[in-house]
């Protein structure tokens, strides 16, 4: 298949990487630093899994680099999405199946507002991986899948390009599968996201400190309750009990395991917040769902969401 990877950092390095080495033509999107040290030495894949390098050519700084595609994946900062796109279209009007793996549930309401109807799938992955360095992907842990599907065709047959797409990955070593529910799994997903991440990162600890105190669990189990009752009030088929489910789930977690937006809160870099506390917040108050939890986990990180102030040491 001609696969694009829009963003080509842990996620997109990751998971274009594995599909590069099992014969498919894959051409990354990448910028700066990490651009210009794949250009020189290809993209690199450190992984327990086995690493693997990606030759030089394969990246290019722009999506107008892309001459065609059958697949692409989206993989960039959520804050990205609305640029990103807009510049898809050519591909997706040229038959292109576009999937985002980014956090959150607006992501394809974003990319369905640019581009032609029914191009977009549903996608969201599962793994631990970052830029190491300029032009080296680590992946962390053994973990790494992909769940991918039509919208709308709840019940039904996976689709001609998502069967196609299964066996690409089945051929890299990628796990995958076909989602008959995807926006279920999607929202399924985000509520342990919406949990792990404000949590962590209103606390500033990971998920041992947190789950193993009392105040900061409830915090946890109300953050994703709230979360999974605004995706009951958008229609999504979420079990009642989901929420106690996933917190169960963060006792089975390494006590030190973190999320990504904690880690970008301790950096001092941009946070993903607007589309996780911040988005259940809003569509909370959209819908008429109380949120009290989410919004104060918005509010306490609100001056970071930019990055950290000039005069702040956090």
């Amino acid at each position: 298949m001609r696969i694009a990877v829009v963003g080509a950092g842990g996620v997109g390095g990751f998971f274009g990487a594995r599909l590069a080495a099992a014969g498919d033509e894959v051409t990354f999107v990448a910028r700066g630093r990490h651009l210009e040290a794949i250009r020189e030495h290809g993209l690199a894949v450190r992984s327990p899994l086995g690493d693997l390098r990606v030759a030089p050519e394969s990246v290019v700084p722009s999506i107008a680099g892309i001459p065609a595609a059958d697949v692409v994946l989206v993989a960039v900062k959520l804050w990205d999405t609305e640029e990103v796109a807009a510049q898809l279209r050519p591909l997706a009007e040229g038959g292109a199946a576009v999937i985002s793996l980014q956090n959150g549930v607006q992501k394809d309401d974003v990319l369905r507002a640019h581009l032609p109807e029914g191009s977009v799938m549903g996608g969201v992955c599962y793994i631990s991986a970052s830029i190491e360095e300029p032009g080296v992907v680590r992946h962390h842990g053994a973990l790494q899948k992909l769940v991918f599907g039509e919208f709308g065709a709840r019940g039904a047959e996976p689709s001609l390009r998502a069967g196609a797409l299964l066996d690409r990955c089945a051929a890299a070593g990628i796990t995958a599968e076909v989602s008959a529910d995807i926006e279920r799994v999607i929202w399924e997903k985000f509520v342990f996201l919406v949990g792990l991440s404000g949590t962590t990162s209103a606390v500033r600890q990971p998920i041992g400190v947190v789950r193993g105190t009392e105040g900061s669990r409830t915090l946890l189990r109300d953050v994703m309750r709230e979360a999974a009752a605004v995706g009951r009030a958008r229609g999504v088929d979420l079990e009642a009990r989901l929420a106690d489910e996933r917190l169960a789930f963060c006792d089975t977690l390494p006590a030190d395991m973190t999320s990504s937006m904690h880690n970008d809160l301790k950096r001092g870099n941009r946070l993903e917040l607007p589309w996780l506390s911040g988005a259940v917040a809003d569509l909370g108050a959209e819908l008429g769902v109380p949120v009290p939890r989410n919004r104060a986990v918005a509010d306490i990180l609100s001056p970071y969401v930019l990055g950290a102030p000039e005069d702040s040491t956090a």
